[in-house]
């Protein structure tokens, strides 16, 4: 990754003085996690939830920025804190994305990293099967331990 980017951590006690609002955030989430994007409404709802603004719920955000060109956001992760230690992960890894200028950089490694460096506990995440990130997961150190299933109403 280029020296000339910088990660910031946002948290639910800084967020009010983070380079990027949360509605900055979530527009370039949407934007660029391409086919595997939620609705916007459901991603700001996950922004919330880890700046602490519903009640009992936190975690944090990694933004990844360039220097060079005027501070123009890179790269993003969410990751949120379940409360649920010891049976199911302390972390979910809930969003990561980089804008298609910047992929191959290694940005996307680097918020991985930092995110696995930041939280206390475990961290789980969910990939589609199809989705060329899952590679870079696995060499970081994630394993796929389990089928997730869920049932919709």
């Amino acid at each position: 990754m280029s020296d000339s980017v910088t990660i910031e951590i946002i948290t639910p006690e800084n967020y009010n003085e983070a380079g990027y609002t949360p509605d900055q955030l979530a527009d370039f989430l949407f934007e660029n996690l391409d086919q595997f994007r939620d609705p916007r409404e459901q991603i700001m709802s996950c922004l919330d939830y880890a700046l602490g603004r519903q009640a009992a719920r936190r975690g944090f955000i990694l933004a990844a920025s360039d220097c060079d060109h005027n501070g123009t956001l890179l790269g993003v992760s969410v990751v949120c804190e379940t409360g649920m230690a010891g049976y199911v992960p302390e972390n979910l890894l809930v969003y990561i994305a980089v804008d298609s200028k910047a992929r191959g950089r290694g940005v996307g490694k680097a918020l991985m990293e930092m995110a696995v460096e930041t939280v206390r506990g475990d961290v789980a995440l969910h990939v589609e099967h199809d989705n060329p990130a899952r590679h870079l997961y696995e060499r970081i150190g994630f394993t796929n331990k389990y089928l997730e299933m869920r049932y919709k109403k």
